[in-house]
């Protein structure tokens, strides 16, 4: 959950620019569209981010597989929050 909670700005700016990125391909702004995902790459390669990201992920399969409800109900919890902290 450590995990999570450091990289839950990026996560926020990555969201952000996924969002940006859609809105500029739909309305046909080029320019803009490519400057968030150069951006959006960028955040990608910061090396701090991507080993994060890495172990979170091979983390991920081991907690959901737990016998304990209540990890769930926290890590749940925990995702609702920092979705909502974002907007």
């Amino acid at each position: 959950m450590t995990i999570s909670k450091e990289l839950e700005p990026v996560q926020c700016e990555k969201r952000r620019l996924r969002r940006e990125i859609a809105l500029a391909e739909a309305e046909r702004r080029d320019p803009d569209a490519k400057a968030a995902r150069a951006r959006f790459a960028r955040l990608d390669k910061d090396p701090k981010t991507a080993r994060l990201e890495k172990r979170l992920a091979e983390l991920e399969p081991r907690i959901k597989k737990s016998s304990d409800p209540e990890d769930l109900q926290a890590i749940s919890f925990q995702q609702r929050e920092a979705f909502y902290r974002c907007e």
